[in-house]
């Protein structure tokens, strides 16, 4: 009689079966890089993808989702946003003065659901209010709001002075609040290993930092190398130290080649790479990430008098060098991965980089790869992200027609599925278990 009453108080207890959905893919790009398969279907249950087949698999009991005239590949990846803050420079610098943090968190996630609309289910946040992010990133992961995974680097290190100092060109009075605040602003080694750490404490899956100068910081300090080579050393040391990876904003030739000597895993924008800077990307292994939206929309702004003349000179210092530097990346065969600096370019319009990546010598199907594998692997996401096979999770996009013909087709994508959700069909946003 006991082990009946056992036996049926561990039915009770079983979970109840994960929905299943099938994805009918005319093509698929399961793998970027590889060639697409023709007529498959992709099984899904729950968050995960279980199996690939070829044709069009009938499951009974199943979901059909029916992409037979489309093109279905992974979600995609951008490796470089900044989710809080206003798009538009001009209202951000009026607002600046009376806008809270709760603000920022709102306006993050208005960004986060624009970002994955547009087909971006993972990117990786290079900056921010460290709570804000940290309670999206939760909140997303939780299935309370909807929007793509994140990974977070909480404030970017910076020495006095440099991209990164919240007090450059503020009253007196805003810099001695803005003093208090300061965890993530280092002179010196031993000053950087704490800042390091505190960003850590902060949440930073990843730890970024100022190498040189920056566009929109408002000094007059242009674009050279501000972080001394001992100091990014002590940040990567004590980041590794964490099993963190370090990101590093570099323009200026000598800021990107001390910090590649340094070992960071990545360069963010690379905007005055030389000889040497091309030599140490291949002998360090580290990822471009070149941003090229960045530096077109940041002169625009400043056409517009949306920039300070400090932050307009230094935008003009590097209209059209991104893309040159990128170029030569592409024929040096550096490792590239995907990253849009949306915030300085309008959020949800994060597929607008791949045009210009092709445009500027990069094959479209690298360029899906750069946004997906490469991504993947900078993040360090590749177990559950990056390509459609089974075990990973079910983040899935879909366009019309053929990306690798025409890449601007990824600038309308129809279909996204994140973790196994809806969350847009036939070009509409769905509703979902988080609305």
């Amino acid at each position: 009689m006991l082990s009946l009453i056992a036996a049926a108080a561990v039915v009770q207890a079983a979970p109840p079966a994960q929905p299943v959905t099938v994805i009918h893919a005319g093509t698929l790009i399961d793998v970027p890089g590889r060639a697409p398969k023709r007529n498959a279907s992709i099984i899904v249950q729950g968050r995960k993808i279980v199996e690939i087949r070829s044709g069009f698999a009938d499951v009974p009991g199943a979901r059909v989702v029916d992409l037979r005239t489309s093109t279905v590949m992974p979600g995609l990846i951008d490796s470089h946003v900044h989710l809080g803050g206003l798009d538009d420079r001009l209202q951000a610098r009026l607002q600046a003065p009376v806008r809270n943090e709760e603000d920022e968190a709102y306006t993050a996630l208005t960004n986060a659901k624009k970002t994955l609309a547009a087909g971006f289910t993972t990117v990786r946040d290079l900056g921010g209010d460290p709570p804000g992010i940290r309670a999206l990133k939760g909140a997303i992961n939780s299935g309370a709001f909807v929007g793509p995974s994140i990974i977070m680097a909480a404030r970017m290190i910076s020495v006095s002075g440099g991209h990164g100092d919240p007090v450059n060109g503020v009253n007196r009075e805003l810099a001695e609040i803005g003093h208090d605040h300061q965890t993530n602003v280092c002179n010196g080694v031993d000053d950087c290993r704490r800042a390091t750490r505190e960003q850590i404490r902060d949440g930073a899956d990843v730890v970024k930092i100022a190498a040189t100068g920056g566009v929109l910081s408002n000094v007059a300090g242009g674009l050279n190398q501000q972080m001394a080579d001992d100091e990014m050393k002590a940040v990567v040391d004590t980041a590794r130290s964490f099993d963190r990876k370090v990101a590093a904003h570099a323009h200026g030739t000598s800021g990107i080649n001390g910090a590649l000597r340094a070992g960071v895993s990545s360069i963010e924008h690379g905007t005055f790479a030389n000889d040497e800077s091309f030599r140490l990307y291949k002998q360090t292994g580290a990822y471009y990430v070149p941003t090229l939206l960045a530096p077109a929309a940041a002169y625009k702004d400043g056409e517009r008098g949306a920039l300070t003349p400090a932050q307009f000179e230094k935008a003009a210092a590097a209209k059209g060098n991104a893309e040159k530097s990128f170029a030569r990346a592409v024929r040096e065969g550096v490792k590239i991965a995907f990253g849009t600096d949306s915030a300085v370019s309008p959020h949800g319009k994060n597929a607008e980089e791949f045009a210009l990546m092709v445009r500027n010598g990069m094959a479209p199907a690298d360029a899906i790869k750069a946004a997906t594998v490469n991504a993947a692997d900078l993040l360090g996401v590749s177990a559950v992200a990056g390509t459609i096979e089974p075990g990973k999770d079910a983040d899935i996009v879909a366009v019309e027609g053929d990306p690798i013909a025409n890449i601007r087709l990824l600038e309308n994508v129809g279909f996204v599925m994140k973790w196994g959700q809806v969350f847009k069909a036939n070009g509409q946003r769905q509703l979902t278990a988080a609305d």
